[in-house]
């Protein structure tokens, strides 16, 4: 955990360095959005363009860091803590790449950003499912759905299904480099596919443990009908 807490801080750190030392490098207008096919659309003022996703990255780390604490069922989240911590690690690392992209962008190194930004999704998806399989029954972490929230057995039965599909998402995302017109599509299309369809798991086998719940015990039936003859 100290490992992983460190390594965060210093990518944290790393990122508001390379917007000091890149300050007079910069345009007054950096690039900050590019639409579906990679080609800006939008910008920024340079002060924001250098440091926004830094401190986005603070602030994310700071919250990521401490709900935990706030948990309800904190001991559960002491269980995957470190897969938990991993992942922050791992978000940070994403954030530090896409402010790397555009940095190089405003020093005139032209490239497709969607592109460029496919390998880091399907990494950070493929982690999301690797948690996912790992998460226990917790109120900030993993598919939050009440069905999930009300039983453990729905909880490790969905979060086992959605690490899988998160999984299989972030593979699908890769296909986007091959076909780059599609990327948006093999992209979002999965992932929205995998959550939409998670959801709908979570309430049918929440369903599925309230009927076998009431169903009578066929061993405890037979003696009851042998104690009344």
């Amino acid at each position: 955990m100290k490992k992983t807490l460190w390594a965060s801080i210093a990518i944290i750190l790393i990122s508001f360095i390379l917007g000091i030392v890149l300050y007079s490098y910069m345009p007054q207008k950096m690039a900050s959005h590019w639409n579906t096919q990679g080609e800006v659309n939008g910008y920024m003022p340079k002060f924001w363009g250098l440091f926004l996703v830094p401190l986005i990255s603070i602030g994310l780390f700071l919250l990521l860091y401490f709900i935990p604490q706030l948990d309800p069922f904190k001991e559960n989240v002491k269980k995957f803590r470190k897969h938990y911590d991993n992942f922050i690690l791992i978000t940070l690392i994403f954030l530090l790449y896409i402010h790397l992209l555009t940095l190089l962008w405003s020093l005139n190194f032209k490239f497709n950003m969607v592109i460029m930004l496919i390998p880091a999704l399907a990494i950070l998806f493929y982690n999301v499912g690797a948690i996912m399989e790992k998460a226990k029954r917790n109120w900030f972490i993993g598919i939050r759905t009440p069905w999930t929230l009300s039983s453990d057995l729905v909880w490790e039965k969905t979060h086992k299904l959605g690490g899988k599909l998160f999984k299989i998402s972030a593979i699908f995302s890769l296909l986007g480099i091959l076909l780059p017109k599609l990327a948006i599509f093999f992209i979002m299309v999965p992932l929205i596919s995998a959550s939409i369809y998670i959801i709908i798991y979570s309430y049918v086998e929440y369903k599925k443990s309230i009927k076998n719940e009431n169903k009578p015990n066929k061993k405890s039936s037979n003696k009851k009908r042998k104690l009344k003859r």
